[in-house]
């Protein structure tokens, strides 16, 4: 492997994700980069996201976000920033609700991250966000096999859990979308909210083994 390597981020593909609402750039995964998180997002009109809404309280990741093109509007825990290119925001608080929209087309952010007091690990999200384009085009299988691929790596993560069920749910694929389901829920039970609304789970609503009961 060589000792360095360069890429520009206009030769970086963009895969649309969260529901396509959002373009990432994955940088991280296509320099092979271990020490750190670091990823582009782009959007391409204004009023598209391009940080989509989450904390880090799951990863306790500290974030820096780069405005390198463009212009975006930042909502920290409420309090809006406005970004102009050449803006650099720093998260401390893996507990703050981020997220930004762009003001601009074709507005560019670059976001790097990593936990303060342990080792970096490549977030498990980059393995759903990988998968997405097969989901997109309609191919399920090689959704859900992209996916099983990622709990070999994480056996037993809730989240990829949940979105292998997703997968294996729309691949027709029921008694294994139940049983990784069923897990899923045993390990972070908050996600029943999401199970209740997920249209990618309306195939399994009425199967006899349907893990959550009817709210009252």
């Amino acid at each position: 492997m060589s000792r360095w390597q360069a890429v520009r981020l206009e030769d970086v593909p963009a895969i649309p994700v969260v529901d396509g609402t959002l373009l990432w750039k994955p940088l991280r995964r296509t320099l092979d980069i271990e020490a750190f998180g670091i990823n582009a997002y782009l959007a391409p009109n204004a009023g598209d996201h391009v940080v989509e809404e989450h904390t880090e309280s799951t990863l306790r990741h500290e974030e820096v976000y780069v405005v390198l093109s463009g212009h975006a509007t930042f909502t920290l825990d409420g309090e809006s920033l406005d970004a102009p290119a050449g803006t650099v925001v720093f998260v401390r608080d893996p507990l703050v609700k981020r997220h930004a929209r762009a003001n601009e087309p074709e507005t560019l952010v670059l976001a790097v991250g990593g936990p303060r007091d342990e080792a970096y690990e490549p977030s498990p999200w980059e393995d759903v966000f990988a998968a997405e384009p097969h989901r997109a085009a309609g191919d399920y299988e090689t959704y859900a096999a992209a996916l099983a691929s990622a709990l070999e790596r994480r056996p037993d993560h809730p989240a990829t859990l949940y979105n292998l069920a997703c997968a294996e749910a729309l691949a027709g694929r029921e008694t294994d979308a139940l049983a990784h389901l069923r897990r899923a829920l045993e390990l972070r039970p908050e996600l029943e909210s999401w199970a209740r609304e997920d249209d990618d789970l309306v195939p399994l609503r009425d199967h006899p083994e349907w893990p959550l009961a009817s709210p009252s």
